[in-house]
């Protein structure tokens, strides 16, 4: 808490030192206590008689430093604040069943009180928790034409199953019927004679049902879950001629017929909407001569039959929503795969409404309903009704993780007994005709609400002190907080001029600075004061006639958006928006997916709409990306818990929310489709699975799916794995070490041949050996036979 004051406290300086800067208060047109205020909420306005130069009347309005700063008084000071008190705050209960319903508490405060001051928001928090075993009332509006009779069969035993189901959710439910067809006039239904006491005369396929009728309350909300039993045997199938049904007015007849359906008022209030057709809406009924709008009123008669069937047009989307939310009713549309899209529509323009696919012959309505039941309790969403046009109001929710969201409103994947809270922030932008207005904050379907009274702090305390005719003002004006109000014709700070009364030397001072046109070129000069021209487009003011409420940015040809105010040329935008033309919005509740998480974690939210940055993504959310890395594994998830009850969603109740993807199952996967992406994943089971993903045009995500996985054999071990590669590497060496082996040994082979067959091609003689020299003899002939001797020594050597 002291480092959150400490911030506030820097926030606020910071906030000062930017006006002292701008001097927003002083530049304006205020002329009066009244409209200073307005001007910002740091704006201060000084009743002091005697302050200020007198040269203008704006100098008195300035922020309150600088009126300190020029002498004025702290208690001549008007500068009101807002103020928030709590009237009514009883703690949250935190069981159902613990004390009587009237004393169950799941919201917190009851009431408060907040004083505004234009421009000076209020914040206060609010929390919420889903108390454990509340009582459940649920009405089972059923469509009784007849394509739904395999339905009607299915249903018979309803009742008891349903109430051991809901058993295990709150130990206080009951249970009511009711039916329609349509309006029993052409062109919706068959209108000849020999139709009225049975529609289905002369067709073969199913020859007797009961006549056409708009609407019938068979069985009030009761606890007996045998009379439901017993009421829906009874039940017979009826016959319209057009596809659409009657069914919008059947719902606001169960909405509106409270005492009739029994509705209470502690109880959560579900109405079940089983049809496999459109319904029929407003103006539709002009086919048939009905131009008469819907009063939103109740019409049964002492049968429970809707008397009015006939006098007025089908319900509007907004009369509807209006009347679901005035009575706390959550809306659940039990509808085949075929209507699933359009149904998921309507659930956008009536808040509090939820689409769930109900099988040809309704026999997953228990699970249907269960689901639907826990999707509605997993979530809290706050709602506005009544708010003035001049207050606005931003919300910042706590969810489960204790993060802050700014702009959201609502909490989801809540357990029973858990506890958000919401930050409100309440600002008013001006100051009305009215003086006191009061809205309502509340859960949707709760009967819990926060009743918020607003009174407005417009007005300053010298005001009620006024003198008439004072001679502070020369006894021809008006003396009220430190200004004079002048009879017409006198001017002056003190009525001491008189109109046309002007002097070249009073010309300087209506000059915003030397050499610049006299009043801005846009008034006159008199009394030493400008007087601005009036203006076709707008307000002209100033001290020197410098500003106006009409030159500030546009979009599209409104100014500032239609989001702010026009002030001195920029743009002033209230609460929630941003921006040079105030064109932005800061809400973020529209970026946020079902998973929670904004723009799926693909993209930025920037003016209220996802930026997708992911290549690839694209939607409302950036939720649909076919060919994103994760969408695969997203897929896998709603894959494995619709179909085979699996995975990590499971048991999580937001498997019925997340995934909404239509499912279909086949033998084997082609590829008609050439945008769909193929994704394969591996079971616990070691079986592959493989599923086709794709995007129609109409916006819904598509999964094919096969029937039955491929098995496969167990992968082998990480160690044969590696031992096999290793083994595979040193026989590839060893082959091609003996393959490198083998040629050597080949060449050298085939060159010790080649010697040996030259070798053996050698066949050297004495004659013709190079290397063989014959011996020379040489005889000499001397008559001494001792040179005889040695000469013949000689030629033995």
């Amino acid at each position: 808490r002291g480092r959150a004051w400490g911030a506030s406290s820097m926030w606020r300086a910071g906030l000062c030192a930017l006006l002292l800067s701008l001097n927003v208060c002083s530049s304006g047109s205020s002329t009066s206590c009244e409209e200073c205020l307005l001007i910002h909420p740091s704006c201060s306005w000084c009743s002091q008689q005697d302050f200020g130069s007198g040269r203008t009347l704006t100098s008195r309005c300035d922020v309150k430093e600088n009126l300190l700063r020029r002498g004025c008084d702290v208690d001549m000071m008007e500068s009101p604040s807002s103020k928030l008190s709590i009237l009514g705050n009883r703690p949250l209960s935190s069981k159902g069943s613990e004390s009587s319903m009237s004393d169950v508490v799941q919201m917190m405060p009851q009431r408060i009180a907040v004083s505004l001051r234009p421009g000076d928001p209020q914040w206060f928090e609010l929390q919420v928790r889903q108390v454990e075993d509340y009582p459940v009332d649920l009405y089972y509006l059923m469509d009784l034409s007849l394509s739904m009779k395999d339905d009607l069969d299915t249903i018979r035993n309803l009742g008891t199953k349903l109430a051991q189901e809901m058993g295990q959710l709150t130990s206080n439910f009951r249970l009511g019927f009711g039916s329609f067809v349509d309006k029993n006039m052409s062109p919706f239904s068959y209108t000849a004679p020999k139709y009225q006491e049975n529609p289905c005369s002369g067709y073969k396929p199913f020859p007797n049902c009961v006549p056409t009728f708009g609407f019938r309350n068979i069985l009030s909300l009761t606890e007996r879950v045998d009379r439901f039993n017993e009421e829906v045997q009874k039940q017979m199938v009826s016959r319209n001629r057009d596809a659409p049904e009657g069914g919008f007015d059947a719902i606001l007849q169960a909405a509106v017929c409270k005492e009739d359906v029994g509705w209470r008022k502690e109880a959560y209030h579900l109405l079940v909407f089983a049809t496999d057709d459109v319904p029929h809406l407003a103006l539709d009924g002009r086919l048939g001569g009905l131009v008469t709008p819907h009063d939103g009123q109740c019409h049964l008669d002492e049968k429970g039959e809707y008397s009015a069937s006939t006098r007025m047009d089908y319900p509007s989307l907004a009369l509807l929503g209006e009347k679901l939310a005035e009575n706390n009713i959550f809306l659940i549309f039990a509808v085949t795969k075929r209507l699933y899209v359009i149904y998921k529509n309507l659930t956008v323009l009536i808040p509090g409404t939820t689409v769930e696919i109900l099988d040809q012959d309704s026999k997953n309505v228990i699970q249907l309903i269960v689901a639907a039941y826990n999707n509605i309790r997993s979530k809290v969403e706050l709602s506005v009704s009544d708010l003035p046009d001049d207050v606005g109001l931003s919300f910042t929710a706590t969810c489960q993780d204790g993060k802050p969201l700014p702009g959201l409103r609502k909490c989801g994947d809540m357990k029973i007994g858990d506890t958000v809270s919401f930050n409100v922030s309440v600002e008013a932008r001006g100051c009305p005709g009215d003086a006191d207005h009061t809205f309502t904050i509340k859960p949707v379907g709760f009967r819990d609400r926060l009743e918020v009274f607003v009174d407005y702090r417009c007005d300053c305390g010298c005001s009620r002190t006024a003198q008439v005719n004072s001679s502070v003002c020369s006894s021809i004006g008006t003396y009220h907080c430190g200004t004079c109000a002048c009879e017409p014709g006198y001017l002056g700070a003190r009525c001491e001029c008189q109109e046309g009364d002007a002097s070249g030397s009073s010309l300087s001072a209506c000059r915003q600075a030397e050499g610049r046109q006299v009043c801005s070129g846009r008034g006159e000069c008199s009394c030493n004061q400008c007087l601005c021209y009036e203006s076709e487009f707008g307000k002209i003011y100033g001290s020197f006639c410098e500003c106006d409420d009409f030159s500030c940015p546009r979009h599209k040809g409104v100014l500032c958006s239609g989001h702010g105010e026009c002030h001195c040329g920029e743009c002033k935008c209230h609460a929630g928006f941003i921006g040079d033309n105030c064109n932005c919005s800061t809400e973020t509740s529209s970026c946020l997916s079902d998973d929670g998480q904004m723009c799926s974690g693909r993209g930025s939210c920037v003016c209220g709409r996802c930026v997708c940055s992911e290549p690839g993504a694209f939607g409302d959310t950036c939720d649909k990306c076919p060919t994103c890395p994760d969408a695969c594994a997203t897929k896998r998830e709603c894959v494995e818990c619709r179909l085979f009850d699996s995975g990590r969603l499971a048991d999580n109740q937001t498997c019925q929310r997340r995934c909404k993807d239509e499912i279909i199952t086949v033998k084997t996967l082609g590829n008609n489709d050439p945008g769909a992406v193929l994704c394969l994943y591996k079971t616990e089971d070691d079986c592959v699975m493989k599923f086709s993903y794709s995007e129609h045009d109409s916006g819904l995500s598509v999964l094919t799916v096969l029937e039955e996985p491929g098995h496969v054999g167990g992968g082998p071990e990480a160690l044969t794995v590696l031992l096999a590669v290793v083994g595979s590497i040193l026989l590839v060496g060893l082959l091609l070490l003996a393959i490198w082996k083998l040629i050597i040994t080949v060449h050298d082979r085939r060159e010790f041949a080649r010697f040996q067959n030259a070798r053996s091609r050698a066949r050297y003689e004495m004659a013709s050996n190079p290397l063989y020299k014959h011996p020379v003899s040489t005889h000499f002939v001397e008559t001494d036979f001792d040179v005889l001797g040695k000469s013949f020594n000689g030629g033995v050597h």
